[in-house]
């Protein structure tokens, strides 16, 4: 199951990154065109838009998965175990009903708007409003087996903080391995040549 898990969310890295790479096609060859050849892509602005949509949702579930979320969490530190439990209880339950909420008004929406169809593309909207249903679809197993693991008791004390308080950590990683590529000596500087 683990190993299904882990290629869904890497499909969703790879589309992450196919919808990148889209967006950038679409937003700079309709610039090109516009401004070199008085001409453009009639469906870029709409399907990018759509894209950066799809982009940011679909990145919001695997930052989800990997508690890559920014958040504050100075106060649920200094509280005892039982408050952090209480307080990843609650801000669960809360995102839970978030979510549940949000993927009953994208089903709504998808099934309003799924005869109407965009006015450059003139694919349905359902598309647009789809990513809500994706999103709650990965999203509440996810915060739902969170919540199943602290009131069952198999949580451990690291998973009760369940955002990273800043990049501060990754900044020192990156500062770190670039402090030992200086140190470590060039191949030039070990042969005893002179560039």
């Amino acid at each position: 199951m683990t190993r299904l898990v882990d290629a869904y969310f890497g499909l969703l890295k790879l589309l992450i990154a196919l919808l990148l790479a889209g967006m950038v096609v679409l937003v700079f060859g309709n610039v090109v065109l516009r401004y070199g050849f008085n001409s453009g892509i009639t469906l870029s602005e709409e399907v990018s838009r759509w894209m950066f949509v799809w982009l940011t949702f679909l990145g919001a579930i695997v930052a989800l998965r990997e508690r890559g979320h920014l958040g504050v969490d100075s106060l649920v530190r200094r509280l005892p175990l039982q408050g952090r439990k209480l307080c990843f209880v609650v801000s669960q339950g809360l995102m839970l009903y978030a979510t549940v909420l949000l993927t009953i008004g994208s089903w709504q929406q998808s099934l309003i708007n799924w005869d109407v169809v965009a006015p450059a593309s003139g694919l349905s909207v359902a598309i647009f409003y789809g990513v809500g249903l994706v999103f709650g679809a990965s999203t509440i197993p996810i915060l739902a087996a969170g919540l199943f693991r602290v009131l069952t008791g198999r949580a451990e004390e690291a998973e009760l903080v369940a955002v990273r308080e800043s990049e501060e950590e990754d900044v020192d990683e990156v500062q770190r391995r670039h402090l030992a590529a200086q140190v470590r000596p060039s191949p030039a500087s070990q042969a005893g040549g002179v560039l």
